[in-house]
């Protein structure tokens, strides 16, 4: 297994592997900061290893999320007042504002219907892994669609 994974997004396709390595990271809600001066998002979450051989067993590890060239954040149906808050990421999503623009909007998606919506004038994100891994409580499962 790869315990340093860092990855770079500038396109959707990108954004989409980097959606995938964090399906059902989790996170507190005091773990998400913007700086809109930098115009920078960045968010710590434990990830599940979904890319591990699984001889080890069931993994997480802690790992970084940043967008640059952030506008704006708007949050939906999250408790930003409880920084101790959990919440599990299921996607992230990036819908451009037109075929010659390239800013958008990145979606990061929560279990329970929770959202963050970031307008960015371009998709720049990063993913890093900042420590090794460690053994997961369970696996996440999800119901068959």
């Amino acid at each position: 297994m790869n315990s340093g994974l860092t990855l770079a997004a500038e396109d959707a396709a990108d954004l989409e592997i980097i959606s995938a390595r964090l399906q059902d990271a989790i996170a507190q809600m005091k773990d998400f900061v913007y700086l809109p001066k930098k115009r920078r998002f960045a968010a710590l979450f434990n990830r599940f290893v979904w890319e591990a051989d699984n001889k080890r067993g069931d993994l997480r590890v802690r790992t970084g999320l940043h967008f640059d060239g952030v506008l704006s954040v708007k949050s939906h149906k999250l408790k930003r007042g409880a920084p101790d808050a959990v919440v599990s990421l299921l996607a992230i999503q990036f819908s451009p504002k037109g075929s010659e623009d390239p800013g958008g909007t990145v979606e990061l998606v929560f279990a329970g219907g929770g959202a963050l919506r970031l307008e960015v004038e371009v998709l720049d994100a990063g993913l890093t892994d900042l420590a090794g891994p460690w053994a997961a409580m369970g696996r996440p499962e999800h119901e068959e669609t």
